[in-house]
């Protein structure tokens, strides 16, 4: 990969491993919003705060061999030239993207403006795909399809090992107005295309003294909601005589009584089938107690490796007649992360059942996001999420960078996503007696778009 049309400043100042992303293309790009000196020191100071939680709370002592004040040293005297608040924001994700590590990142505080792309991707075996488009979206307009493989994204071809940067550039720290596809559909044939991103205006910030119309109470309402949407999303179906339920888990997000009410379905049927694509993770307490609706044994899990101490992990079985017994599948692709990876490889390492499809994510480790926020009137709250162990599976092994390779890879193709099909879904219900057609498949677990 290399950069296309992309400012020699940007290319300096935002550092390129992440933020070559952004493009300066004047006719798709954002203006950049300048930033005053106050603006500046008042991030520095903000970079100090998530430095010395990192100092106080990452669990590897040596740092990954980063000297800590040398490397935020640097990051300061690079936040002098900055121009923009992207280039602040940039500087400060990279100083914690230099670890190397998935779950120690910077959030940025929320936009000014909410930015609808209309369309998804995913990596597909080593491949990217577009998995989805928004009806009315520009995305629609200009042509782009679910199946079309991205063979370039503003400059650069998409890979496993660069696909979770462009979603963490575009989606949370600098969103785009615009991006440049270059696509070839299931027939080979390339397209080159220019799609606009819908951008609504909002407030950024939190006014607590209610002045701004959005205060701290509709905040946690949206939050709230976005937390329904998410619980909702998962949901179950039965086929046949009892014969097999497919659940759809789309994240770890579940209190223990509403997993054990799931799984009490589940005792109703022959076999399971849990899929986990798309799955980032979640709450440790949803995946153990998932696992102990599972075993009629407690399972350890693996052991915790904190900075001053390891100790074991395990899943205490619900016991007798509160465990499903029957034959059981799992479901994961590149976007199944975390929890979702732990879950599986627990099931792999313990032959408890068959996992399907797509090597997943590798991002798996401990961590807990430290919350900030700047203002006292108007408060713009940002933080970071720090690592605060690694998680050494019974093997030895950990899943970090490495994901868990399924038992049977299935994949789909090209042609199966512009078809709107889920040939992986209707193989792995064959694996447990079960026949469920492709297009059926595809059609039981619609997209839903945020309104």
């Amino acid at each position: 990969m290399r950069p296309g049309n992309f400012s020699p400043l940007l290319l300096t100042l935002v550092l390129p491993a992440l933020l070559l992303f952004i493009p300066a293309a004047t006719a798709r790009a954002q203006q950049p919003q300048q930033v005053s000196g106050f603006e500046r020191d008042r991030w520095r100071a903000a970079m100090g705060q998530i430095k010395d939680d990192i100092k106080k709370n990452y669990y590897d002592p040596s740092f990954h061999g980063i000297d800590l004040d040398a490397h935020f040293k640097t990051a300061e005297e690079k936040m002098k030239q900055a121009q923009s608040l992207g280039q602040l924001f940039g500087i400060i994700a990279q100083a914690l993207l230099d670890f190397d590590d998935s779950h120690l990142f910077f959030v940025p505080p929320g936009r000014a403006s909410r930015y609808d792309y209309g369309w998804q991707t995913q990596i597909v075996g080593e491949h990217c795909f577009v998995t989805a488009v928004k009806p009315g979206s520009d995305a629609e307009a200009k042509g782009l399809k679910p199946g079309d493989e991205v063979l370039d994204l503003d400059g650069y071809q998409m890979s496993r090992a660069n696909h979770w940067k462009m979603r963490y550039a575009y989606f949370s720290l600098r969103p785009v107005a615009g991006v440049r596809f270059v696509v070839a559909g299931p027939d080979g044939r390339q397209r080159q295309l220019d799609v606009m991103t819908k951008i609504t205006q909002h407030k950024r910030v939190i006014d607590l003294t209610g002045g701004s119309g959005i205060d701290l109470n509709d905040f946690i309402r949206d939050e709230e909601d976005d937390e329904r949407e998410r619980r909702e999303a998962s949901r179950a179906i039965s086929f046949g005589d009892n014969q097999l339920m497919v659940w759809k888990l789309k994240e770890f997000a579940h209190t223990e009584s509403e997993i054990d009410d799931m799984m009490s379905k589940a005792r109703k049927h022959k076999a399971l089938l849990i899929d986990l694509r798309g799955n980032g993770g979640g709450a440790e307490k949803t995946l153990l107690r998932m696992l102990s609706n599972l075993f009629d044994r407690d399972v350890k899990v693996g052991e915790i490796k904190r900075r001053k101490e390891t100790k074991p992990l395990e899943a205490k079985t619900r016991g007798g007649d509160n465990v499903f017994k029957g034959d059981l599948v799992v479901l994961v692709d590149s976007d199944s992360g975390s929890a979702s990876e732990l879950f599986a490889r627990v099931i792999q390492l313990e032959k408890r059942g068959t996992i399907v499809g797509d090597r997943t994510a590798g991002a798996v480790m401990r961590s807990r996001f430290y919350p900030h926020e700047s203002g006292v009137d108007v408060v713009a709250p940002f933080g970071a999420s720090v690592t605060d162990a690694d998680l050494l599976m019974t093997d030895g092994q950990s899943l970090e960078h490495v994901g868990v390779s399924p038992d049977k890879i299935l994949l789909p193709t090209a042609a199966d996503l512009a078809a709107g099909r889920d040939p992986v879904l209707a193989q792995a219900a064959t694996l447990l007696g079960f026949t469920l057609d492709p297009e059926k498949a595809g059609a039981l677990f619609p997209m839903k778009w945020k309104k």
